[in-house]
């Protein structure tokens, strides 16, 4: 079962305030009224003044409440309106994204979205031809995948031969020589390294010259979109389950803060990675 943290930060957050507003308008008069009437007449100084503060004190719950509502809240904000971290699980994205890559993911370049809900609210355009995005599976939403878009909404995209043709356009490539892996992404040594020219976007893929490549034609329907893995005989994608749905997006990548792949156990953390930007 997948943890749905934003759904956890919505409850957090909404049982905290919750608590805090009901000491405010409820509980907290109570104990200031029970404060006033603690001094009997009949009683010390000192007896007094103990009780005073005692029917004064907050309880536990409410301390807590007030200590954590502020930062839940920030931390739901930013989640969910503007930047929200992912890891990086597979090697779909190779030489792109490595597993063990943590990435920050703007959540606001396509609009603006409601918690948990996921329905847009605030539209501030679509993705871009290039561009590296997260989104929930359209079989699962409740996994996300990260793909880069290949074909926009009325594109005809075709795939022959490992060539990415856009709207009968090939996407030329140029080989840049042997690819060598490292950790998690080891067995993918000897794959072709190319580059690939998406239109305004330069970026670099892999290709297995002795793996055959199955043949693809589509024309991208209204509201949704094509995508592929840059590990192009690697990538369980558009080619295999359809196309992304716009409610899908969650975001667009834009760096690298940090990595950590335990299959690499020379190095574990490859510092080089941290803060490169996605392209």
């Amino acid at each position: 079962m997948n943890l749905d943290f934003a759904a956890i930060l919505v409850i957090a957050t909404l049982v905290t305030g919750g608590i805090w507003a009901l000491d405010s308008w409820l509980w907290a008069p109570k104990r200031r009224v029970a404060t006033a009437g603690a001094g009997d007449v009949g009683a010390s100084v000192e007896a007094a003044g103990a009780q005073s503060a005692d029917s004064n004190k907050e309880p536990i719950i409410v301390e807590y409440a007030k200590a954590f509502f502020p930062v839940i809240l920030i931390v739901l904000l930013l989640r969910s309106f503007l930047v929200e971290p992912f890891r990086i699980p597979s090697g779909s994205m190779v030489p792109t994204l490595l597993s063990g890559d943590f990435i920050l993911v703007n959540k606001f370049t396509y609009g603006i979205r409601l918690p948990v809900l996921n329905s847009k609210i605030i539209s501030l355009g679509g993705p871009s031809r290039g561009d590296v995005v997260v989104f929930r599976y359209p079989k699962d939403p409740s996994t996300d995948y990260i793909k880069r878009v290949i074909g926009l909404p009325g594109d005809r995209i075709s795939y022959h031969n490992k060539l990415v043709y856009v709207n009968g356009e090939p996407m030329q490539q140029e080989l840049l020589g042997t690819y060598i892996g490292e950790g998690s992404a080891l067995t993918e040594t000897g794959s072709n390294l190319r580059v690939e020219h998406l239109g305004d976007v330069t970026h670099q893929i892999l290709a297995r010259s002795e793996r055959q490549a199955q043949d693809h034609e589509v024309t991208v329907p209204p509201g949704h979109y094509f995508v592929m893995g840059d590990n192009r005989d690697n990538s369980n994608d558009s080619r295999f389950w359809g196309f992304v749905p716009d409610k899908n997006l969650v975001g667009r990548a834009f760096m690298i803060w940090m990595n950590f792949d335990p299959a690499d156990k020379g190095v574990g953390v490859r510092w080089s990675r941290l803060g490169t930007i996605i392209k």
